[in-house]
């Protein structure tokens, strides 16, 4: 029988269980993989999208370890980090403006402005890069921008970009959430385009300012948001000019929203994603053999703040 200490959060609707192991002894004998099996089930667990271990890299670098409720691990998560930005600087393990480690990228987060009323809310810069191994259908150095993909569809074009995970987003009219999940689906035996799997998204030009993003997550499923998957849409949409460059668009989705701001320079392109961190209780779970059962210590009542406020 093992028991873990955790907080119940999440990113626009996209809900985690965020567990400290800074103190690296005192859950050593955990098997992480297992564990988010085990507690993200929804049926016999907890229930989230995922679990958010907050680590202290050997450098001292503070960082987030992600892993989906198949157990796998995910190089990045936008809703997580800001999550975890959040508790790195409640504990004081870091400060209000400073860097976070994922999948070996360092990520500046700092604390946002409003996005919703009351809400506290963080931000991540996010380097973008428009080829990775991940994809095997184009070369480097190339770029693949609202192009058709003929082994996913025949129909839709796909743009192809790296946030430190892979991710491709297609521009429709109005989005299918079975069209979604068939091409989610798909992806996943699609070995020779996408060797290690990729996050799969559709979104919709609401206007200039404004996109709605739904995503079929890799090792997930269809989640009610993911970061870093408005951030490659909202990226998208400003490379082929469907939104401005430089401009603050509303991204919203099946959770709530966030904003993204994509910058292209010499340098590089990075956008920064803002949005809520929300806490909503904490709680132990505690796991014996195939059974797992959790005990909620206290709530924080911000998740009836976060409910009165995206109602608004």
């Amino acid at each position: 029988m093992r028991e873990v200490e955790f907080i119940k959060c999440h990113g626009s609707g996209n809900d985690f269980l965020l567990v400290d192991v800074v103190d690296e002894a005192k859950y050593a004998d955990v098997d992480w993989s297992e564990f988010a099996r085990m507690a993200c089930d929804r049926q016999s667990g907890v229930g989230s999208d995922g679990v958010l271990l907050v680590v202290r890299h050997e450098d001292g670098v503070y960082g987030m370890d992600m892993l989906n409720p198949d157990g796998t691990r995910a190089e990045m998560c936008g809703n997580g980090i800001r999550c975890v930005a959040r508790y790195a600087m409640e504990r004081g393990y870091i400060g209000e403006r400073t860097v976070l480690r994922s999948g070996g990228r360092n990520y500046n987060v700092e604390v946002a402005g409003e996005v919703y009323p009351g809400i506290p809310a963080y931000a991540v810069d996010i380097a973008i890069r428009l080829w990775s191994s991940d994809f095997a259908f184009f070369a480097e150095g190339e770029e693949w921008l609202s192009r058709k993909v003929e082994a996913l569809s025949s129909e839709l074009c796909f743009s192809a970009l790296s946030l430190g995970n892979p991710h491709m987003v297609a521009r429709v009219e109005q989005i299918s959430l079975d069209t979604l999940t068939a091409l989610g689906e798909r992806v996943k035996v699609l070995k020779d385009v996408v060797p290690n799997g990729v996050n799969v998204s559709l979104y919709e030009c609401l206007d200039r300012r404004s996109i709605f993003v739904a995503t079929y997550e890799r090792g997930a499923g269809i989640t009610m948001s993911c970061g870093t998957a408005m951030t490659a849409s909202a990226t998208a949409a400003a490379l082929c000019g469907e939104v401005d460059c430089g401009e603050r668009i509303e991204v919203r989705n099946r959770g709530g929203r966030v904003f993204c701001t994509t910058h292209k320079t010499d340098d590089g392109i990075t956008t920064r994603l803002e949005g809520n961190a929300t806490f909503e209780w904490r709680g132990v779970v505690t796991i014996a053999e195939d059974e797992v059962t959790y005990t909620i210590l206290d709530e924080s009542g911000e998740a009836e703040q976060w409910h009165a406020a995206t109602q608004l």
